[in-house]
């Protein structure tokens, strides 16, 4: 069961379905409600004709035995400002709801039927007990209450209507009128039970096509999670996850998916190489320094101690260039430091023969950038080897602000590096033809671990044409 409400599909059919549910629930209690308000409205109308005519015909003088009490079978009651019952339907037998339960008349009447005509004052001036009328008139209020009465054997729901009327000899009466409930009470069963029907169906049928819909619109991303995992088992990231035609969602989720992969496999490629070379750069010092070793061993006056200590340097700058460059792989964040670059440019050009530095005049309090000492020195020392191993007589370092920015640049006398090649020397242990040479060229990793740290420290790292022809390196960093 958790297995089948943790997908996707099964989650989304439940939730549609409970919002339709809420939502037809709400609709047919609005409904019912207003079915039965406006059911009730109208039993309250005709209940309110019906005691009208009456009231009618007791205004004009109609003896209490001539009034129309029977019509329609519907409960009649006429009331005296006694609460005495003075008419009734003929068949009435009992009635609950109009505040008199009585359903035989007791008239105080003449032998005539036409009531009292004795004095009536006493009537005018009960006048203040309801609304005021006049003699022959009959009230604008219409009082609606709900009951039930039983007329000729059968029992019912009424609405009745009190209508009051002033008459000329028998004074304030009340006539009581009822409507039957029964069109009411059937129609709103008829309508709740063909929600209760109608509804379940209705449910179901939302869910039916909610799941129809939703596994339609989830086959794409259940093909790209199988071809994930196809992928995962075979470790082949060449492969990759169709991408439908839809244009929504999901096809931006298989692109990604897909870019993502694509990342990912330019990335372990990189590594892949990135270990042959660094085998391939180590096995060379290895190797000579265990020949120079073994011939030591067996000849010790054979041994060339030079050679064994510049292989053994060789290795150990290797090694730390590996590991650097391993740190910044890692994302290693430099450290937050000020460092001022004509101080590190002077630094790092003390001692070098031909290495001069020029500084920007126009550049008060110096120029200082936020980084890593260390790390910023490893470039400068970089480019300086680099550019000394190409120059012909001079090399100059130059450090100016430029707007934001903090530019250092060293340039060298040298042949320069053609334009095809000036993005593909920063890459890793990539060494062009003129300096292919173990010896002279160094690793291949200078450049590239150059401008690995100037990109840490939200810089750049160029090379370009020199003034005076060589190759013209620059780094720019934002300014502290």
């Amino acid at each position: 069961m958790s297995r089948l409400f943790g997908s996707v599909r099964a989650r989304a059919t439940l939730g549609a379905t409970l919002v339709v549910a809420v939502a037809l629930v709400a609709a047919g209690a609005a409904v019912l409600l207003s079915l039965r308000s406006n059911l009730l409205g109208e039993a309250g109308t005709q209940a309110e004709r019906s005691a009208r005519e009456v009231a009618t015909e007791l205004a004009v003088g109609t003896t209490y035995a001539d009034l129309s009490l029977d019509v329609d079978d519907r409960p009649v009651q006429v009331v005296d400002e006694d609460g005495t019952l003075v008419a009734a339907s003929e068949d009435l037998e009992r009635i609950t709801g109009t505040g008199v339960e009585t359903v035989k008349p007791r008239p105080a009447a003449s032998p005539d039927g036409t009531g009292d005509a004795g004095d009536t004052d006493d009537a005018d001036d009960d006048d203040d007990a309801g609304e005021p009328l006049e003699a022959g008139e009959i009230g604008e209020r219409t009082t609606v209450s709900d009951g039930s009465a039983t007329i000729d054997g059968d029992t019912e729901d009424y609405r009745f209507a009190a209508v009051p009327v002033k008459t000329e000899d028998r004074g304030r009466l009340t006539v009581y009128a009822g409507a039957p409930l029964s069109a009411e009470h059937g129609a709103v069963n008829t309508a709740l039970t063909v929600m209760l029907i109608g509804f379940p169906v209705l449910l179901a049928v939302v869910g039916w096509v909610t799941w129809l819909v939703t596994r339609r619109a989830l086959r794409p991303v259940e093909g790209i999670r199988r071809e994930m995992a196809a992928i995962t088992a075979s470790e082949d990231l060449a492969r990759r996850v169709p991408v439908p035609g839809t244009h929504d969602e999901v096809a931006r989720l298989a692109s990604t998916t897909n870019e993502t992969l694509a990342a990912l496999e330019t990335s372990v490629e990189r590594q892949r190489r990135f270990v042959a070379d660094a085998s391939h750069e180590l096995r060379s010092p290895i190797a000579s320094l265990r020949t120079q070793l073994e011939v030591a061993a067996a000849h010790p006056e054979l041994l060339d101690l030079d050679g064994a200590v510049e292989d053994t340097v060789r290795l150990q700058h290797l090694a730390a260039d590996l590991l650097l460059l391993a740190r910044l792989d890692a994302g290693e964040r430099p450290a937050d430091a000020r460092v001022d670059l004509a101080a590190l440019a002077r630094e790092e050009a003390g001692g070098r023969p031909g290495v001069s530095v020029r500084e920007d005049a126009g550049a008060a309090g110096g120029v200082t950038v936020a980084g890593s000492r260390g790390q910023l020195g490893r470039v400068l020392a970089n480019l300086l080897d680099n550019a000394q191993r190409h120059a012909r007589s001079a090399v100059e370092v130059s450090v100016r602000r430029d707007g934001d920015l903090a530019v250092v640049g060293v340039a060298d006398d040298g042949e320069g590096v053609p334009a095809a090649d000036r993005e593909r020397i920063f890459e890793r242990f990539v060494r062009l033809d003129a300096a292919r040479s173990r010896d002279d060229g160094g690793a291949g990793l200078g450049l590239a671990i150059a401008r690995d740290v100037a990109v840490r420290h939200g810089g750049t790292l160029t090379v370009h044409d020199a003034p005076a022809g060589g190759a013209l390196f620059e780094l720019r960093l934002p300014a502290a």
